[in-house]
């Protein structure tokens, strides 16, 4: 029996363990991990390791990982150990595993986010796809019924309309990936009127009639929304909104990446929220985490992956039949 995730917070974050206990029941996926060379990068790998998560593969300066490993007190002797000479050559080495068809997802190890994802979009050896690569929080926020996915805030800084209906459709495959039984996706903006002077409510339309017509599937989408009716039954019901997402989303699609920063950011530390993070659109799913995470947020974060690569290999599979 795997054991339960361990961890130091306070009890509850039950969504999140519901993820886990749900992908330690798929197939465990190889992630190259890309320069884990400090005690939180490395703990979170091997701790998603134990818990029958991800195999890991190590990615950077033999040395350096092996003096955070001792530090910390992590045995990784039986991790592959993939050498590089520094934290671009992590990246670069790391995304060569991807390519290389050994590694099922990625994970940012103690390397700025930029230099990994520089080498995720890179012309050459880069692993970008026809859909355009954007980040999702998953958020586990106290006295919310479910999981709450927010999108972009890390990512695309000022998406235009054709980015975000990829932005959309990366939320939806997430969603239902994670076993959601129904999506619904709320745009938010401002207001919830459809007005000139915000020009987000105009994309917003425009993206449901996208949905409408069916360039965008496998989700209730509606917008624009404010934040408040987008969640709130009660708000949706004073500003007289009827429709299947408000006040019931769980994918929030932020107008842009300011925005989505502060809404995330705020659940963290006004609201006691945990986020797990991860980028879709590209060939596999790359975790990003932070030095700020909860362990189980970075253990959440592993949890995700796992299920999305496994609603990838099921999708493979009934494509072939």
């Amino acid at each position: 029996m795997s054991e339960e995730p361990k961890s130091d917070e306070p009890t509850g974050r039950e969504k999140y363990k519901r993820l886990i206990a749900a992908a330690q029941k798929a197939t465990r996926i190889k992630v190259a991990v890309a320069h884990p060379c400090d005690d939180v990068s490395l703990g979170g790998a091997i701790e998603a390791h134990k818990l029958g998560l991800i195999d890991p593969v190590l990615v950077g300066p033999p040395e350096r990982i092996r003096s955070a490993a001792e530090g910390a007190r992590l045995d990784i002797a039986g991790f592959e150990l993939v050498a590089s000479a520094h934290s671009h050559d992590s990246a670069a080495k790391a995304v060569g595993l991807v390519t290389a068809g050994r590694v099922e997802a990625l994970m940012k190890g103690s390397l700025h986010t930029d230099e990994l994802m520089s080498a995720v979009v890179a012309h050459e050896g880069g692993i970008r796809t026809e859909r355009r690569i954007s980040h999702c929080f998953i958020m586990d926020v106290p006295g919310h019924d479910e999981p709450l996915i927010i999108t972009d805030a890390a990512v695309n800084i000022v998406p235009d309309l054709e980015a975000k209906a990829d932005i959309i459709r990366n939320a939806i495959d997430l969603a239902n990936a994670m076993g959601a039984p129904e999506v619904r996706v709320a745009i938010l903006s401002a207001v919830e009127t459809v007005t000139s002077k915000v020009p987000s409510t105009i994309e917003a339309a425009a993206l449901c009639k996208m949905a409408d017509r069916g360039q965008i599937v496998g989700a209730f989408v509606d917008g624009p929304l404010a934040l408040d009716n987008a969640i709130s039954a009660e708000a949706a019901a004073i500003k007289k909104i009827v429709s299947p997402v408000a006040g019931r989303a769980n994918v929030l699609v932020v107008p842009d990446l300011e925005a989505g920063n502060m809404l995330a950011k705020s659940l963290s530390f006004l609201a006691n929220a945990d986020a797990a993070g991860i980028v879709l659109g590209a060939r596999v799913p790359i975790i990003l985490t932070s030095r700020a995470d909860s362990l189980l947020a970075r253990l959440a974060s592993c949890a995700v992956a796992v299920m999305v690569a496994a609603a990838r290999r099921k999708a493979t599979v009934s494509s072939a039949l």
